[in-house]
């Protein structure tokens, strides 16, 4: 394998490394902000529930004003039932100071109901409270490795245009210029044969064409199905 081919190769190796760099670079901030986003799901559920619970304490307290109010009316009734006449007029107060008692056990029924769902809502936001810390804690530390990643591939991706930029400065500018216009309208520039036929589209490549590759010792030879360059791999390499 000729020189320029060689720098070709390594060039491209270099713009998917680049190439995979900036789809991480540009996919981590969407991360965070799922990471973030996860936390403020948490966070809103602890809000959500001690809204509730907040909801049930004035529920509790009004009910415990109402219970009030109707032993304030019981007070008076019976003040006015001792001032009664007729048996009618007692009878008339004695149903509505029943009718107050009866309000005064629905509103205590009722209290205790509040009582057992706060409990429960007490023990719900100190559940959420726990969870939140360990979330946030568990956020912040995903976070910090994500921004991390993302300056230490903003590192690796310097390094690499740098690099490639010296190799660009070695090779031909005749097949610089080739694979960059195959790589800009196809992504990659450069497959090896397999066998007989193009690594990329799998076409069997012509003898004519396999035996100027044999023989190739400067420029490149692009496949004539899928225009991309092709080269024979060194046996015993990995290229």
């Amino acid at each position: 394998m000729h020189t320029d081919l060689s720098l070709a190769l390594q060039i491209q190796g270099m713009d998917l490394r680049i190439r995979a760099l900036t789809r991480e670079i540009d996919g981590l901030p969407k991360r965070i902000a799922a990471v973030e986003a996860r936390l403020a799901s948490h966070k809103q559920a602890l809000a959500d529930t001690k809204a509730v619970l907040e909801q049930n304490k004035k529920d509790h307290r009004q009910l415990e004003r109402q219970v009030d109010d109707e032993k304030q009316k019981i007070s008076r009734l019976q003040d006015q039932m001792n001032g009664a006449r007729t048996n009618e007029q007692f009878r008339a107060f004695q149903h509505e100071i029943q009718f107050c008692k009866d309000a005064i056990d629905a509103h205590e029924e009722s209290i205790l109901g509040k009582m057992e769902e706060a409990e429960e809502l007490q023990a719900d936001v100190s559940s959420a409270e726990a969870s939140l810390k360990a979330e946030s804690t568990k956020v912040a530390e995903d976070v910090r490795r994500a921004k991390a990643r993302i300056e230490a591939d903003r590192k690796e991706r310097e390094q690499v245009l740098a690099s490639r930029s010296d190799l660009g400065a070695k090779i031909s500018p005749g097949t610089l210029r080739t694979y960059e216009r195959i790589r800009q309208a196809r992504g990659v520039a450069i497959t090896p044969v397999e066998e007989e036929n193009c690594g990329a589209c799998h076409v069997r490549l012509r003898p004519k064409v396999l035996q100027d590759l044999g023989q190739l010792t400067q420029g490149v030879i692009t496949c004539e199905s899928c225009g991309l360059i092709i080269y024979r791999p060194v046996e015993g390499s990995d290229a």
